[in-house]
């Protein structure tokens, strides 16, 4: 769970510093976003390739490992004199998510007795709501004081101690089973795996493409200070977390209906920003919307593609890491280029409209279940 808190909140630091970071330099906002565009990418990348070249090493060996690239990354980005070191670091990133993340979410059924595998999934997936609720916020507060680069270097620290925890006290992790990428193309020829990749998609686009960006709508719509801003982003982080207990309790029984409450939610809140986001008031309410909704979602795509391989949990953590990543990718990446051509608002209401497309998917398939000869579950 630490392992994910660090690489999440590193992750997804500079939403916070955003601003900072394109004013350090002299890029835009938009461009700036490439930060949170590279990462993603190179996870979707690596988390096949890296997990099958790894596939006969120890995992905690491999854990330890891809912790100490991500604490280098960290003091990389914060002594980087120009923005394409900065990337360069972001890349570094994006490997340690796709070598680290196949492994470590699917970790619990090794470590707990079964009867509470569900509960310690819930637990490592803690780690997602808490980086927002934790580490970004905090970030944000020692850029504010210090400056961003000292957010990186005080997140490389944490990293560091991170290492030294896996060192000490979890277990040697042999192999159990090889991960080949063969397996991954028969999962792709099953028709759950395949809405369970579109389902995904769909609303981390909504997501990222917005949430991204939430910290310039903050303070140019909702004009909110830079205090306020890091207060708004702390509630977030509360919210998710309380959405990703729900979530996980939700998931392991009704999949479909927790991903397509969630994407519901996250569409009413980035459809109703532009409008209601003009206040404070409004706009703490809908971001306490959206934590919870977020919240939940990462844990039940995880869930969804559990029980689509029971056999081969570590490939279905390949295929989740790898569709959840890239879709980061392109999530910032379209939001930074509508960002940079018309305002935060329309960025929030294209992912709104993203968002809705996923609950639609959602109700198609459940009519579809509904009025077929066959009405059992088939997910």
């Amino acid at each position: 769970m630490l392992g994910i808190f660090a690489i999440v909140t590193t992750e997804i630091l500079p939403i916070g510093l955003l601003t900072s970071i394109g004013s350090s330099f002299t890029v835009s906002d938009g461009m700036a976003g490439l930060t949170m565009t590279m990462p993603g990418l190179l996870a979707a990348i690596a988390a096949p390739l890296v997990t099958a070249a790894t596939a006969r090493f120890d995992r905690r060996l491999m854990l330890c490992v891809f912790i100490f690239l991500l604490a280098l990354a960290n003091f990389l980005a914060a002594a980087a004199p120009d923005y394409w070191l900065v990337l360069t670091a972001r890349i570094m990133v994006g490997i340690t998510i796709g070598g680290f993340w196949p492994i470590g979410v699917g970790l619990a059924e090794r470590l707990v007795p079964p009867a509470s595998v569900g509960r310690a999934t819930a637990v490592i997936f803690s780690a997602v709501p808490l980086g927002s609720v934790l580490g970004v916020p905090s970030g944000t507060l020692i850029g504010d004081l210090a400056g961003w680069r000292t957010a990186f270097t005080v997140m490389g620290a944490l990293t560091v101690g991170v290492l030294v925890m896996l060192l000490l006290f979890v277990p040697p992790l042999p192999p159990i089973q090889a991960t080949r990428l063969s397996m991954l193309g028969g999962m792709l020829r099953s028709a759950s795996t395949r809405f369970a990749l579109l389902l995904t998609f769909l609303v981390v686009l909504a997501h990222f493409g917005t949430y991204t960006y939430v910290t310039p709508f903050l303070e140019q719509v909702t004009h909110a200070s830079d205090g306020v801003v890091t207060t708004f982003l702390l509630l977030y982080g509360a919210a998710g977390i309380l959405g990703n207990f729900l979530g996980g309790a939700w998931a392991a029984r009704y999949p479909r209906t927790t991903f397509g409450l969630a994407a519901g939610l996250i569409a009413a809140v980035t459809l109703l920003l532009p409008a209601l986001g003009r206040w404070e008031t409004g706009a703490v309410i809908l971001l306490l919307v959206w934590g919870i909704a977020y919240g939940a979602v990462p844990v039940a795509s995880q869930t969804w593609f559990s029980k689509t391989a029971p056999h081969a949990p570590e490939a279905a953590s390949v295929l989740f890491t790898a569709s959840f990543q890239a879709t980061i990718s392109i999530g910032a990446l379209v939001g930074g280029v509508t960002l940079d051509r018309t305002s935060p608002s329309v960025v929030m209401l294209l992912g709104g409209c993203t968002a809705v497309l996923m609950v639609l998917a959602v109700g198609a398939r459940f009519a579809e279940r509904l009025t077929g000869p066959d009405c059992t579950e088939r997910s």
